[in-house]
């Protein structure tokens, strides 16, 4: 069986899929479901925990004491103060830690594909310096999300578990766009395939496919471990994460100006793992 010219585009499409495939397969991405939202952005420092609207500060809590909404501070109980204590030593210790489990998950994912690239094609082709530089962007927009400079911290709106899929979505993304501006090369690369010809036994497309699906079987043996390290960190924060949501819906009942802000949200799931 022969293919014309339109099919090298599909094999290329295919190829980017399954490298994509090899990461999201992996046991971090495996089982790992969080039904924790953040419903707006969360910046801490050392001394203090700030609830960003977009740019705009709406709540603040210094020195784990003093809480700030809208700019004025609230008188608050003895119990309302523990509550508020608990409440901001959560933040403090679980947003900076959550940064550094978002940055190992997609160094984990992107060495993964430069990795398999490599076996694929080589350090010296010419389409790996731009896969290097798609992987870049993957990681530079994961940091935009998770920023992190000397004791600041800061977690943009949004899941635990959209982590894993911004990532995966980045990478095809960049894969696609670093691949498929020099398919012949990289087909002629993996394969020995003549891209001049315009044909590709079915024979050599199986061969590069039984290629693809041995790098993954040798990948998941060395990098699972891994990837369940980060899986089980992961949900370790989800259940935290789900502690400090009940703390700040007691807080919310108790203090009046604080219950028209839901920071951290979560939806009923079924199947849901206990971690208290």
């Amino acid at each position: 069986m022969k293919f014309s010219k339109a099919p090298f585009k599909h094999l290329c499409a295919y190829i980017v899929t399954t490298l994509a495939l090899i990461v999201s397969a992996m046991p971090a991405h495996a089982d790992f479901t969080c039904d924790i939202d953040f419903a707006y952005g969360i910046a801490v420092n050392n001394s203090q925990v700030r609830v960003m609207e977009k740019t705009r500060t709406v709540i603040q809590i210094n020195e784990q004491h003093q809480l700030f909404i809208g700019g004025t501070l609230q008188t608050l109980s003895e119990d309302e103060q523990r509550l508020l204590k608990e409440y901001s030593r959560g933040l403090h210790y679980v947003v900076p830690k959550m940064i550094v489990l978002a940055t190992e998950g997609v160094d984990l994912a992107v060495d993964t594909i430069e990795r398999v690239y490599l076996g694929l094609v080589g350090r010296d082709h010419e389409s790996f310096e731009r896969l290097n530089s798609a992987m870049k962007r993957v990681r530079w927009k994961v940091k935009d999300k998770f920023r992190h400079a000397s004791n600041h911290y800061y977690i943009g709106p949004g899941t635990l578990e959209s982590v894993d899929e911004f990532v995966d979505t980045e990478i095809e993304a960049q894969l696609e766009e670093a691949i498929s501006t020099s398919i012949g090369g990289i087909l002629s690369a993996i394969g020995g395939i003549n891209t001049e010809e315009g044909e590709v036994s079915e024979a050599r497309v199986e061969e590069i496919a039984r290629q693809l699906e041995m790098m993954g079987e040798q990948l998941e043996l060395e990098v699972g471990p891994k990837a369940d390290t980060l899986r089980n960190k992961a949900q370790w924060f989800c259940n935290k994460l789900k502690r400090l949501d009940r703390i700040e819906e007691k807080l919310r009942a108790s203090v009046t100006a604080l219950q028209p802000y839901d920071i951290i949200t979560s939806q009923p799931q079924h199947n849901t793992q206990s971690g208290d």
